[in-house]
């Protein structure tokens, strides 16, 4: 049964994990650096690539021991060669290109945004393409056709910030602490979502994209106002992003009728509030409603591993110049949205 080996460093989560082509994780570690960044209220590039030099060699021969297996016994390597702060990237991927050397394996340079789009084909193996996938990260924000691997086609993007921007900001504008999101999510559990009149971004606009830019100043002031109590703002908050999320979400799907599922990925996906409007929204539509459980939303190697499994199937590996990427789109054909700038 193949067996691939996964490093993910495209953020400030450093992880390696070993997943095999029937499905199962045969091991696999996560070392957040969270502590590192909350005295700066989000992610320091230079602090991240750092600690990824310094955990990730550790982190592969610890995951090998525990699993049994050595480098001779892996089918492939994949990393996460792009989107992402570059610094950590190129670290992932030169340590993935060593390892494959020195052991003769094929390379596989996932791109991130791609092992977040099939990751609920690891848990769900009776997911067939195409889905429509809601992809909601710190970096994006996208609504995607996946037609199969390889295959994406972009029906909407933000053109302003991702949703998990806007709650890392929100949260920072409150006081909430690093990461912003599930303390926004905790902060929201005893607030009235009703409290704080907030826009709702392009909503009934017909467009089909997203913007959160206004919406995160909305909270700044009536933050500044003293409109409500921060659990109320929060909540507020939180609702917002949920309406707008669902009301493009529920456009895509009316654009895309030959859609199997709705599937949701990403780290906002760990998102409880979300995945409810999204759950409701599919069975309006009769659709199966696939969202991966909340540790393989967020940057994880099991997600990299499982994409160079389905990768390696059909034969698409990569050479040991496969370059690192800081922005890679999964469709780079699709059009720019309107006033998007380099993150659509």
């Amino acid at each position: 049964m193949t067996l691939v080996l996964g490093l993910e460093s495209s953020c400030d989560e450093t992880a390696v994990a070993l997943v095999r082509a029937d499905r199962t994780i045969v091991a696999r570690h996560v070392a957040s650096q969270d502590a590192d960044h909350r005295p700066y209220g989000g992610v320091v590039p230079e602090i991240a690539a750092r600690a990824h030099v310094e955990v990730l060699s550790p982190m592969v021969a610890r995951t090998l021991e525990e699993a049994g297996v050595g480098l001779a016994e892996i089918d492939a390597i994949a990393a996460t060669a792009g989107p992402g702060l570059i610094g950590g990237v190129m670290i992932g991927l030169v340590t993935a290109k060593a390892l494959a050397l020195a052991a003769s394996k094929p390379l596989i340079a996932v791109n991130h945004l791609e092992g977040h789009a099939l990751s609920p084909r690891l848990v769900a193996p009776d997911l067939a393409f195409p889905y429509l996938l809601l992809l909601v990260s710190g970096g994006h924000c996208q609504l995607l056709a996946v037609e199969g691997v390889g295959r994406y086609r972009r029906l909407a993007t933000t053109i302003d910030d991702a949703a998990g921007e806007a709650f890392d900001k929100v949260a920072k504008i409150l006081g909430l602490g690093f990461p912003g999101g599930p303390a926004v999510e905790r902060a929201a559990a005893a607030g009235n979502p009703r409290a704080v009149k907030l826009p709702r971004p392009l909503v009934g606009s017909g467009e089909p994209h997203f913007s959160f830019a206004g919406l995160k100043t909305a909270v700044l002031r009536a933050s500044q106002a003293d409109a409500a109590p921060v659990p109320d703002l929060a909540a507020s908050f939180q609702q917002a992003v949920v309406d707008c999320l669902a009301d493009r979400t529920r456009l895509a799907l009316e654009a895309m009728p030959e859609a199997t599922a709705l599937v949701v990925a990403g780290g906002v996906a760990a998102n409880g509030a979300i995945r409810g409007a999204l759950q409701t929204l599919a069975d309006t539509h009769g659709l199966p409603f696939v969202a991966p459980p909340q540790w393989l939303c967020t940057d994880n190697a099991a997600m990299i591993a499982w994409a160079g499994a389905e990768r390696l199937a059909l034969g698409l590996t990569d050479g040991l110049d496969a370059p690192a990427r800081a922005r890679w789109p999964l469709d780079p054909d699709a059009a720019p949205a309107r006033g998007a700038g380099v993150k659509a």
